[in-house]
């Protein structure tokens, strides 16, 4: 039995609010690595203050649907990015493959940053966007049909 439907007004902010990020970090990822990497531009850790918002949406979107499903209740961040696999929100191989390690990576923005370097965001901000589309494309689809998963949407 599920608890709750899925909460639409929960949902489509964080989406929004994840694609503004994401549009920040492709402008920023336009700019030469050693701009980027200036020891006196703001690039960095503009780029990191928005990788850490999307991750953060991401997360908390992937919390808000696993709670909406019987016996779902995650005890840290690695396990909202594996449980949406397990349960179907995003496909299984998207889940190991890209959120787990996301999940991971927010970890290390909120309590490593200091070690994250310029060179390695930009690394991040040039390979690894494309995620937040394939994440966002997934959780459309549970919002236009979420009896697939045998869910409701309000």
């Amino acid at each position: 039995m599920n608890k709750a439907p899925i909460k639409r007004q929960s949902i489509i902010p964080r989406m929004d609010g994840i694609m503004r990020d994401i549009d920040k970090l492709r402008t920023l990822a336009h700019l030469p690595e050693t701009q980027f990497c200036a020891i006196d531009a703001d690039s960095f850790d503009l780029a990191k203050l928005r990788l850490r918002e999307a991750l953060e949406g991401v997360l908390n979107i992937g919390a808000h649907l696993i709670s909406r499903v019987e016996g779902g209740r995650p005890t840290e961040y690695k396990d909202i990015a594996r449980k949406l696999g397990e349960l179907g929100f995003v496909e299984r191989a998207f889940a190991e493959r890209a959120l787990i390690p996301m999940a991971g990576y927010r970890n290390r923005l909120t309590h490593f940053y200091a070690e994250i370097t310029p060179a390695e965001m930009y690394q991040i901000i040039h390979t690894r966007l494309d995620d937040f589309t394939t994440f966002l494309s997934a959780i459309k689809s549970v919002l236009e049909h979420p009896e697939r998963l045998n869910l409701a949407v309000e």
